[in-house]
């Protein structure tokens, strides 16, 4: 059977105190828009819409930035954006109202129509799955998800019968004495079958907010001849909503430790769990170690035998198997090699790689360069727009000054290349395979293979000069 999924983003959230739709706040790496429409597509639905009201363009560009190309006017309704649809609640006219501005979206859609919202990162979709399966064996029209909550006044409570079915869901300003004991609180994450939409149409407003609540639902179905129930299967955590800047810690730090905890069960080993801030999008292989604050971001990959020390911070980087990056080196947009060596106080800028068994030292800086296996630069080097050949060894304070105040130019420097320590290279400039540049010089032209370049001024010697300077001083004072 056919499922969509309608995620409802139209809140401003006003308590984040930012001009930043709330569902666009981040929690380890990623919107949380973001994250919950990775949830849904873990069910693989066949749609995806997100009702979203005024800021709808820009959820769309944020959602569009890290889904894939789409094509989607701006003009309102339902609008195709990368993979997900768009639907826009004009007025804030409560849940319930949102839900009716996204079945244009739906027409003709036939099957079982999950809703959930926006501001819940930490839903799973192992979660959803389950509560799937239970809406069809047991036939019903209508499920919504419920959890045993501590502080159950904090959410609408499900009201069952006789039979056991769900009956109602009460929020605590109008519960009575025997309801506001109940434990039993509502998710606001439901499922629709087909038949069961139409109760969307008769929601009332209510008096007093002139909204139209979702929640309603549930007591419509019994009126209606529905079948209505409520799953209890969820943890008090995972559905915990973000509506304040302190929420929003609170929850970075369960999936923070969520993803944790799914790496260590995949053999990853940490000094201190606590101290680490790794996206939901990173891969690390078994056998990597990973000391504290470290910070792996973006779509990194780390194979498997790596270590990595204390302070260091990657993004966007693909990290090889059995790799040493030492401490305090950032890495970015780039690759290492397996059984590379980074660091200390490296820094790896976008569009560089490191070979193989290349070794990389304290205070190296390349950018868009590209190090052949086995070649080292150990220590104070900047290597911008270079391509550095295999075995190649660059000395200490060697510069590839690579820009000329208009323009970059890329330094080729080949195989088995020797370059002297405190070195220029002037590009666009070649060094050829297997030569030497010698300590202290400034390359403008292309040397050959084999060949010694040596560019500095010739040393000489003054007998006496430095006890003629004492006597002068001496003399001054």
């Amino acid at each position: 059977m056919k499922t969509a999924v309608v995620i409802l983003a139209a809140g401003e959230g006003k308590r984040m105190k930012s001009s930043l739709p709330k569902v666009l706040h981040r929690i380890s790496g990623k919107t949380m828009l973001g994250a919950v429409i990775d949830t849904a597509r873990g069910i693989r639905p066949e749609k995806i819409i997100v009702v979203a009201g005024a800021h709808l363009s820009r959820m769309r560009d944020a959602v569009g930035s890290t889904s894939g190309s789409g094509a989607g006017s701006g003009s309102g309704g339902s609008v195709g954006y990368g993979g997900v649809s768009f639907a826009l609640q004009a007025e804030p006219l409560g849940t319930g109202h949102a839900v009716i501005s996204a079945l244009p979206s739906l027409e003709g859609f036939r099957g079982d129509l999950v809703v959930m919202n926006g501001d819940t990162p930490l839903v799973r979709a192992e979660t959803l799955r389950r509560l799937i399966q239970m809406h069809r064996r047991r036939k019903n029209d209508l499920t919504v998800l419920s959890f045993i909550a501590q502080r159950p006044e904090a959410y609408g409570r499900v009201v069952r019968d006789g039979a056991g079915n769900a009956a109602a869901i009460i929020e605590e300003k109008d519960a009575d004495e025997g309801q506001k004991k109940i434990a039993e609180v509502n998710s606001g994450v439901y499922v629709f079958s087909t038949v069961a939409l139409r109760l969307l149409e008769a929601i009332p407003k209510n008096p007093l907010t002139k909204e139209y609540y979702l929640t309603d639902v549930v007591s419509l179905a019994g009126r209606q001849g529905l079948r209505a129930a409520a799953c209890c299967i969820g943890e008090e955590e995972e559905f915990m909503g973000v509506n304040t800047r302190a929420e929003l810690i609170r929850a970075s730090g369960l999936m923070r430790k969520r993803i944790v905890a799914g790496l260590v069960a995949k053999g990853v080993g940490f000094i201190d769990p606590e101290a680490v801030y790794i996206d939901r999008d990173v891969s690390v292989g078994a056998e990597t170690m990973i000391y504290p604050n470290v910070c792996l971001e973006g779509s990194t990959t780390v194979g498997s035998g790596t270590v990595i020390y204390p302070n260091v911070r990657i993004k966007d980087s693909r990290i090889g198997n059995n790799v040493i990056i030492k401490d305090s080196t950032v890495i970015e947009g780039s690759g290492i090699s397996d059984a590379a060596v980074v660091g200390p106080f490296a820094h790896i800028r976008p569009g560089s790689v490191v070979g193989r068994e290349a070794r990389i030292g304290n205070f190296v800086e390349l950018k868009k360069t590209v190090v052949g296996r086995a070649s080292k630069a150990s220590h104070l080097s900047y290597l911008g727009d270079a391509k550095i050949g295999s075995g190649v060894n660059i000395g200490a304070g060697t510069i590839t000054c690579n820009y000329d105040g208009v323009n970059k130019h890329t330094t080729i420097i080949e195989d088995r290349v020797f370059i002297g320590s405190d070195s220029q290279l002037v590009a666009p400039v070649r060094i050829g395979k297997g030569a030497y540049v010698g300590a202290g010089s400034t390359i403008t032209r292309d040397v050959p293979k084999e060949a010694l370049a040596v560019s500095r001024v010739e040393q000489k010697h003054i007998p006496g000069w430095a006890v003629k300077k004492r006597k002068k001083k001496d003399k001054g004072n």
